[in-house]
This record gives C-alpha cells, structure tokens and sequence, in this order.
C-alpha cells in the first residue's frame, strides 16, 4: 500500500486518471517490481466509520483480484460518495474494469 507523502504526489503530478461513478483511479507506470495501491476517501462520504468501511471493502475487492496485478504499478483510488450505497458485486465488477482499462490488470 502506498502511505508516504511524496508517493500520493507522484500519482496525482504525473500519473494517468481513469474516472467512474463510484471513485477516479490514478495509475502511474513504476519499474517497481510489485504494484502499490493507495486509498484516499475523503470526509464527503461520511463520518470515520463509513470511511473506515468504504477502505476495508476495496482492500478486500483488491486482495480478491491480488494474483492477476501487472507489476510496476502505482494506483490511487479516490472514493466518490456513490460508493457507500453500492453492493459488493458492483463494487468489484467497476473496480476490475477499470483496473483493466490502466493497464494493471490483463483483460
């Protein structure tokens, strides 16, 4: 998982964005050798709980999808508010097509 400052910079300076209704995803080609994801949702979803909900469920809709990743990649999620109302299936099927769409995952 990305957590440093100048990681989330790097993303949003120089890195590609694909947009959905439920969250914006920013890909960024590394020559890393494992693919790093961040999560941001921001305080228009709701309070800490709903965040804390919002992240445990893309984390796990990525664990799910974990062994087909391209390595050198860099990926910030960004929620939208749509996003705490969608079911699981959903949620995974808009989160693999766009993954699909930046290049991180093989069609």
């Amino acid at each position: 998982m990305l957590s440093r400052p100048q990681d989330f910079a790097a993303i949003q300076g120089a890195g590609t964005t694909k947009s959905h209704p439920l969250f914006t995803v920013r890909f960024l080609r590394t020559d890393l050798e494992t693919t790093r994801f961040g999560l941001s949702t921001g305080r228009r979803l709701g309070g800490a709980v709903v965040r804390n909900r919002v992240r445990r469920r893309l984390r796990e809709a990525l664990r799910v999808m974990a062994p087909s990743f391209q390595p050198g990649w860099d990926v910030l999620i960004i929620a939208r508010p749509a996003i705490v109302e969608t079911d699981h299936d959903t949620l995974v099927g808009a989160l693999h097509r766009m993954l699909v769409r930046g290049g991180v995952v093989e069609g």
